[in-house]
């Protein structure tokens, strides 16, 4: 049986800049602890991915600076939009993550936030920084690739 494709429906939100500032190595799904006005907040698509980070502390992974708007018909519910969120990982995974975060330049990132079979995932990518030159090297392939699909299609 086919495998399925990820359904980009389910897509809440998505870090464009984080391929373009980094090298992604690796991937990891991973749950979201949330409360009840947060997981409104993140159907609502009301998400932003672009300053975040994940770290491990005392065996367990959190999600820092990931802005969850507060819910607009929540009440004193209503969680801190910038609050640290814990992360579902399993320990195998998490000790993986120590150990290669341990090197210098290295750091994990969220990538996408989605929602699968009814429960906010988190996709995290451990990543090491670009330089400028690196980045500019990126721009320069896409863009001939790019050409090189021009030219292509009218053949």
């Amino acid at each position: 049986m086919a495998k399925k494709k990820q359904n980009n429906d389910n897509l809440i939100a998505q870090n464009k800049k984080a391929r373009h500032d980094y090298f992604v190595t690796d991937t990891y799904e991973a749950g979201l602890v949330l409360t009840g006005t947060e997981i409104k907040s993140v159907r609502a698509h009301r998400v932003n991915l672009k300053d975040g980070f994940a770290q491990i502390r005392n065996g367990e992974a959190w999600l820092m600076n990931v802005h969850i708007s507060e819910y607009d018909n929540g009440t004193f519910f209503n969680q801190d939009p910038l609050r640290n969120r814990k992360l579902l990982l399993h320990k195998k995974e998490i000790h993986k993550l120590t150990g290669a975060l341990q090197d210098k330049g290295v750091t994990l990132i969220p990538l996408k936030m989605y929602i699968k079979h009814g429960y906010a995932k988190v996709l995290l990518g451990l990543a090491k920084g670009k330089h400028e030159y690196d980045k500019r090297e990126s721009i320069k392939r896409r863009e001939a690739n790019r050409e090189m699909e021009r030219v292509m299609k009218h053949y």
